[in-house]
């Protein structure tokens, strides 16, 4: 680890970067990030990794969300706070069935990149890079849009740093107020199936909380406010090695564009740049694990992977988040938690059920049916109960909005709803509803 320094990874193959034609305006971006103040704090992060320690024990819930990648437009005050009651509402929906803390971490504050399968697109005869997300470049497709830009790293930096301000002012100011939960409802819950469940549950709560304070004669203070997390995806190395620094009174390393950046399936190779640049930093880290690893290949991996990553088995340092996809959980799962216990460390299990579930309609519309996500969660659930596992954590892609994007639910969206307000660029959300309504079912399951 002594040779180890924020740009040791040059020296490593690096995957599913967009190719920046001018190199020098991309090291000038870099430079002008790494001037600027950190976006979280060292003590932040700590505080993260303990609470993730915790959670791989069983004394606390991990619940991370957000939307599958941040727009710059979507910077606005209506979409953080939408973004903002909704973890709110669902974590508290699983506070209440599994009678454990939750740790709210939300896809925000630097989710602007997402790594796509082509570099490049092609519509009626005509050839241009694909869209990385904002971080990278714009989704229209004409040939100034899709140019990788690195101003839009510094762009991507301002807007995080504005999404941050404002949910902290929030949080801090009392908006998580436990005292007053139906403070958090969107507009349109009343419209929801499953309202009414959800109501009479923070009626209880609230009822709770007064009586103790009626009975002890003590204001529950804490309750006034939650500790809010940001996540993002750890794609862009340029961005993430800019903002890491070393701190005072504290030893290593740490990538304070976020408190806990994930290492997605495509670009998790043990001896690739990505592997190699996250391996020093003290933040807790986040590996997706899909059913691209066969046979033999996944006990070797999760070994080397512990190794690289997981050396001194220090608590709540890893996660892993398996994807699978409700038709492959049975098959895979279990020989994930298998590869795990032989190594002997300690992880936090997380089931990510959103990108194994991923289908196209006949018109070609991306979308996820509610069930088949639903059925992946219980499958999860059931599988680590079996092989003296626990899941820890659920990762979900969604939004505040009312967008139709993913079909099922209690409302019984179709595929030709699809079409009445799909927002994503990338990839199919769940919908307000949706997200609230699996919330209560996959506390049920997990209460049961």
């Amino acid at each position: 680890m002594s040779e180890w320094t924020p740009t040791s990874w040059r020296e490593h193959p690096i995957t599913h970067q967009p190719e920046y034609p001018d190199a020098a305006a991309l090291e000038s971006a870099s430079a002008e990030l790494a001037s600027l103040p950190p976006l979280v704090t060292s003590w932040e992060v700590e505080n993260l990794k303990s609470q993730l320690a915790e959670a791989a024990r069983g004394e606390r819930f991990l619940l991370q969300g957000g939307d599958c990648a941040e727009q710059f437009n979507a910077c606005t005050p209506e979409a953080l706070t939408n973004k903002l009651k909704i973890l709110l509402q669902m974590s508290l929906v699983l506070v209440h069935g599994t009678r454990r803390r939750v740790i709210r971490v939300g896809r925000f504050a630097g989710q602007y990149a997402k790594p796509r399968s082509s570099m490049t697109e092609e519509r009626d005869g005509r050839s241009l890079p694909s869209y990385f997300g904002d971080n990278v470049n714009a989704a229209e497709f004409e040939d100034a849009a899709r140019r990788p830009d690195p101003r839009r790293l510094v762009n991507g930096y301002e807007r995080a740093a504005l999404t941050l301000n404002f949910i902290r002012s929030l949080v801090g100011g009392g908006f998580a107020d436990l005292h007053h939960p139906e403070f958090w409802n969107l507009g349109f819950v009343r419209h929801s199936p499953r309202a009414t469940e959800y109501q009479q549950m923070v009626q209880r709560i609230g009822e709770s909380v007064r009586f103790m304070e009626s009975l002890t004669g003590i204001a529950a203070g804490d309750l006034s406010r939650v500790d809010f997390f940001t996540s993002h995806e750890g794609l862009l190395i340029p961005y993430e090695s800019a903002l890491t620094r070393q701190v005072p009174r504290r030893k290593g390393w740490y990538n304070l564009s976020t408190h806990f950046p994930w290492i997605g399936m495509r670009t998790a190779a043990i001896d690739h740049a990505h592997i190699q640049f996250f391996r020093g930093i003290r933040n807790p880290l986040g590996v997706k694990i899909g059913p691209g690893l066969n046979g033999g290949e996944l006990p070797s991996f999760i070994e080397q992977l512990m190794d690289v990553l997981h050396p001194d088995d220090e608590p709540g340092r890893l996660t892993l988040i398996h994807r699978y996809g409700a038709d492959q959980v049975q098959e895979h799962l279990p020989k994930l938690i298998e590869a795990v216990q032989a190594t002997g460390r300690t992880v936090l299990f997380v089931s990510d059920p959103m990108h194994g579930n991923t289908v196209k309609t006949d018109s070609g519309v991306k979308t996820r049916r509610f069930d088949d996500i639903l059925r992946e969660l219980e499958l999860a659930i059931e599988i680590h109960a079996a092989n003296d596992s626990r899941l820890g954590g659920v990762h979900f892609e969604l939004t505040g909005e009312n967008v139709t994007e993913c079909t099922g639910g209690a409302r019984g969206l179709s595929d030709k709803d699809l079409g009445d307000d799909y927002k994503s660029l990338v990839d199919p959300r769940l919908n307000y509803e949706q997200a609230l309504e699996m919330a209560l079912l996959v506390s049920e399951k997990l209460g049961r």
